[in-house]
C-alpha cells in the first residue's frame, strides 16, 4: 500500500473518530431526559491459564501463565490495565528458564449508548518484554480501535482496530455472545468470534506460503476463530469465579500457515507446529 494511502485511511479513521465523537456530544447535549449521577465503578480480575493465545497466536507453550486485570470506569470513560506472566517460559532444548513478566496493555476507551446501538472508541498501549530472561524485547506496539455493539439476541460486536506504530495492519472481529441464566448464582455464557486480518506491510505481516515461510506478499484474509465456554459463579454479590474453556482455529489456509509459522512450538520444519489450541483456565473477578 503507498504511502499516500495510508494517509488517507488514517486521515479517515481519525476522522470518522472525531465525527463519532462529535456526534455523541450533540446527543447528549440534546437530551432531554435528567443524566444519571455519575459514579465511578470498576473491576479486578486474577486469571490463571493454560496457555496465552492472541488473535490466533501461540505465545506460551506447556506453562501457566497469570493474568492479572484492573479497569476503573467514569461516566463512560474507562481506563484498563493488563498484565500477562508466563510462570514457565518455553524453551525448543533443555534450557529451564524463570518466570517472566512479558507484556503490560494499557487501554482508554469511551462507550456511549444510542438506544441499542453501543459505540466505544479507544486507544490501546503494549508494552512487550522478552519471552524469557536475556531474550530481546520485541518493539512495543500501538492501535486505536473502533467497537460498534447491539444489545439484542446474541449481543454482536464488530470492533475494528488498526496498529499506528510497528506492526502495520488492520484487525476486524466480530463476536457474538449469550448467557444462561440458571439461577442467581450459576450461568452458562457461550461466545464465538471470528477475524480478518489485514496487513499493509509485508515485512510485519507477511503472508505464508504452505510450508509456512514467509512471502514477500502482506497477508489479507479471514484469520483465526475461536469457540468460548464459560460458567460465571457468583459466590457473592461483587465477587465471581468463572472456569472457561476456549478453542482456537484458523479461518483459511493463508491463516494456517501464518498461524503455525508464529508459532512458539520447537519443530524443526515449521510446517509441522500446530495451528489450533485449546486451553482453558479460572478467573476471579471482584467489581466495585
Amino acid at each position: 500500500m503507498g504511502l499516500h494511502l495510508k494517509k488517507l485511511i488514517m486521515t479517515i479513521l481519525v476522522l470518522f473518530v472525531i465525527v463519532t465523537l462529535s456526534a455523541i456530544s450533540r446527543a447528549e447535549e440534546q437530551t432531554q431526559q435528567k443524566p444519571e449521577e455519575s459514579k465511578v465503578t470498576g473491576e479486578i480480575g486474577l486469571s490463571a491459564l493454560s496457555a496465552y493465545i492472541w488473535r490466533g497466536q501461540e505465545l506460551t507453550r506447556h506453562s501457566v501463565v497469570v493474568q492479572t486485570a484492573v479497569t476503573v470506569s467514569y461516566s463512560g470513560f474507562a481506563l484498563n490495565a493488563w498484565g500477562n506472566l508466563d510462570t514457565r517460559p518455553y524453551a525448543t532444548d533443555d534450557s529451564k528458564y524463570a518466570s517472566q513478566h512479558t507484556e503490560t496493555d494499557y487501554t482508554l476507551s469511551y462507550s456511549q449508548k444510542f438506544g441499542i446501538l453501543q459505540i466505544t472508541p479507544g486507544y490501546i498501549y503494549y508494552a512487550l518484554e522478552a519471552p524469557y530472561s536475556g531474550a530481546s524485547d520485541p518493539l512495543d506496539s500501538q492501535e486505536i480501535f473502533l467497537t460498534l455493539g447491539l444489545d439484542t439476541i446474541l449481543q454482536p460486536t464488530l470492533t475494528t482496530y488498526k496498529e499506528i506504530d510497528h506492526y502495520h495492519q488492520w484487525y476486524f472481529l466480530l463476536g457474538i455472545s449469550h448467557t444462561f441464566e440458571f439461577n442467581k448464582i450459576v450461568s452458562l455464557k457461550l461466545a464465538a468470534s471470528a477475524s480478518y486480518l489485514l496487513s499493509t506491510d509485508e515485512m510485519t505481516y507477511a503472508k505464508y506460503d504452505s510450508d509456512s515461510l514467509a512471502t514477500t506478499d502482506k497477508f489479507n484474509n479471514f484469520h483465526d476463530g475461536m469457540v468460548t465456554v464459560s460458567l460465571p459463579l457468583t459466590v457473592y454479590k461483587t465477587l465471581t469465579v468463572t472456569p472457561t474453556l476456549s478453542y482456537v482455529f484458523p479461518l483459511s489456509d493463508d491463516a494456517r500457515y501464518e498461524m503455525r509459522a508464529r508459532s512458539v512450538q520447537g519443530a524443526t520444519v515449521p510446517s509441522d507446529k500446530d495451528s489450533d489450541y485449546i486451553y482453558g483456565g479460572l478467573t476471579l473477578s471482584y467489581t466495585f
